[in-house]
C-alpha cells in the first residue's frame, strides 16, 4: 500500500485501501460478514476475548470484521486513532455524548445546529441533569468568557447546518483544552476531504455517513472518530450498553464503496456549488447567499485557512420570506425537494418546516435560521442544468409574487 516507507499514502489511496490486509481467498472487494456472533475453539479463547486479552470478535453488537475495516479506514482519513461506526448520524452523536457527560455536567454548543442534535441536547440530555448552553462559537472569545469548571463538552458544526457559519476549530480547541473540556466537531458538511478537525486540536469528530461519505442516498449510517482509549469506552458504554445503534455489515460495505470516490465527488460538489453560489448572488429576488467561498462571506479568510475547498452546501434567503421560498421550491423541476444532503442528486429543503421544525420560531430566530431560508445540497448533475432549473424557479416565484 505504501508508495514509500517514508511517505504516507495520499487521501484517495487511503480511502480505497486503508486497513485492508487482503482477503485470504484473493477477493478484490472485502467480504461482507453477515453474522451476529462468532465461535471460539476453546472456552479459554472466549474468556480471553471477553477480557480483552486476545484480539478477535465476540458479537456483532460490539464489533464485526466488515465494520471494523470501515472504522480503520475512516480513522485514517480523519487523522484519528480509532473510529466507531453506528446505525445513523444521531446514533454517533448520542453514543458519544451519553458516554462523555453525567448529571451536573455542562455542554456548551454553538447556536447553529442540526435540528435533531438540538432536540437531543434539550429533550434528551437536559432531562437527565445535563446543562446545555448555546453561544456563538464563531467568536472564540465568547467561549473563553463562558466556559467554566462544569463544562465537559464543547460541541459545534463547521460549516453549520443550515446557516453555513464557520467555527475556528484551532482557536476553540485551544480554549477548551485549557479548561479541561472535550471538543466534539460534526464534520458532516466538510468531510475529511476539506477539513480534518482532529488535526486542528479537536478531540472527537462525528459524521452522518448517510451524507457525503456514503454519497448515494441509499444508506443511513454514522461514525465517531477520536483517541483510541476514549473510543473503546464509547464502544463498550455508549454504543453497546446505552444506545445499541449498531451499524449493519452491509451498510459498512456500502459506505466503503462511497469512500472510494469521496475525493473526486467532493471536488465536483465544490466546483458546482461555487459556480451556483456566485450566480445566485446576482439574481433578482435573492436577498442573501451564505457560502464560505464567496468574496462577500465575512468568514472567507477562515474558510481559506481551515478548509481545502468550500463544500457543496449553499443556504440562501429569498426576498418575500417563507411564501417566496415555498413558491420557489414548488417550481423546481430537476432539483428534488427532500431532506438529507451530499447525494449525487441535488436536494433542496426548507429548514423552518423540515429539518429544524422541532425548534420554535423564536429558537430559530435566535439561532440565525430565517423563516425563508432555503438549503441547497448541490449534487453531481451538469452544472448548467442546475442553473437552468434554479433560474426558471426564481422567475416563476417572482412572477407569482407579482
Amino acid at each position: 500500500m505504501h508508495p514509500s516507507k517514508d511517505l504516507e499514502p495520499g487521501f484517495a489511496t487511503r480511502a480505497i485501501h486503508a486497513g485492508d490486509a487482503g482477503d485470504p481467498h484473493g477477493a478484490l472487494t472485502p467480504p461482507v460478514h453477515l453474522t451476529s456472533t462468532f465461535t471460539f475453539d476453546r472456552v479459554a479463547d472466549g474468556a480471553a476475548r471477553f477480557a480483552g486479552e486476545q484480539p478477535g470478535h465476540v458479537y456483532s453488537r460490539i464489533s464485526n470484521p466488515t465494520v471494523d475495516l470501515l472504522e480503520r479506514r475512516v480513522a485514517s482519513l480523519e487523522g484519528g486513532e480509532a473510529a466507531l461506526a453506528t446505525a445513523s448520524g444521531m446514533g454517533a452523536i448520542t453514543s458519544l455524548l451519553w458516554t462523555l457527560v453525567a448529571p451536573g455536567d455542562e455542554i456548551i454548543a454553538d447556536e447553529a445546529l442540526y435540528g435533531c442534535t438540538y432536540s437531543f441536547l434539550h429533550h434528551g440530555l437536559a432531562r437527565f441533569g445535563v446543562r446545555v448552553r448555546h453561544i456563538d462559537l464563531s467568536d472564540a472569545d465568547r467561549l473563553a468568557r463562558a466556559i467554566g469548571p462544569s463544562t465537559r463538552v464543547v460541541y459545534f458544526e463547521t460549516p453549520a447546518n443550515p446557516t453555513m457559519r464557520l467555527v475556528d476549530v484551532e482557536a476553540v480547541s485551544t480554549i477548551a483544552r485549557r479548561a479541561g473540556a472535550t471538543v466534539v466537531v460534526d464534520n458532516t458538511y466538510a468531510t475529511p476531504v476539506l477539513t480534518r478537525p482532529i488535526e486542528r486540536g479537536a478531540d472527537y469528530v462525528v459524521h452522518s455517513a448517510t451524507k457525503y461519505l456514503g454519497g448515494h442516498g441509499d444508506l443511513v449510517a454514522g461514525l465517531v472518530v477520536g483517541p483510541a482509549e476514549g473510543m473503546e469506552r464509547v464502544r463498550l458504554e455508549g454504543l453497546k450498553d446505552l444506545t445499541g445503534a449498531v451499524m449493519a455489515p452491509l451498510t459498512a460495505h456500502l459506505v466503503m464503496r462511497g469512500l472510494k470516490t469521496l475525493e473526486l465527488r467532493m471536488q465536483r460538489h465544490c466546483q458546482s456549488a461555487g459556480r451556483i453560489a456566485t450566480w445566485l448572488e446576482r439574481q433578482a429576488g435573492v436577498a442573501r447567499v451564505h457560502y464560505p467561498g464567496l468574496g462577500s462571506c465575512p468568514q472567507r479568510e477562515l474558510a481559506v485557512r481551515q478548509m481545502a475547498g468550500f463544500g457543496g452546501m449553499i443556504a440562501f434567503e429569498l426576498e418575500g420570506g417563507l411564501d417566496a421560498g415555498v413558491r420557489f421550491m414548488d417550481s423546481l423541476q430537476l432539483i428534488r425537494r427532500a431532506v438529507s444532503l451530499g447525494d449525487a442528486e441535488s436536494l433542496v429543503q426548507h429548514p423552518a418546516s423540515m429539518t429544524h421544525s422541532t425548534m420554535t420560531a423564536e429558537e430559530r430566530a435566535r439561532h440565525g435560521i430565517a423563516e425563508g431560508l432555503i438549503r441547497l445540497s448541490v449534487g453531481l448533475e451538469t452544472p448548467e442544468d442546475l442553473v437552468g432549473d434554479l433560474d426558471s424557479a426564481l422567475a416563476a416565484s417572482r412572477l407569482r409574487a407579482a
